[in-house]
């Protein structure tokens, strides 16, 4: 193999190379995006159920059934 045939395959190996770790990096941000979005929800999840919790109260222990 010539030293050009070998240089072409190297830049075309890199070439893929790039394409590659560019299409990575879009899923990773694009993952970042949507991780924080969910803890967006999260947090706002929480924040509606400590509002029913304190609405409601916590009475400690529940009342027995009816039956008792």
């Amino acid at each position: 193999m010539s030293m050009d045939a070998r240089i072409v395959e190297l830049e075309t190996r890199q070439a893929f190379q790039d394409d590659t770790l560019q299409a990575l990096n879009d899923v990773v941000v694009e993952q970042g995006r949507v991780i924080e979005r969910l803890q967006l929800q999260v947090a706002e999840l929480i924040k509606r159920y400590e509002e029913m919790v304190g609405q409601y109260g916590s009475e400690g222990e529940e009342a027995p059934p009816p039956h008792y």
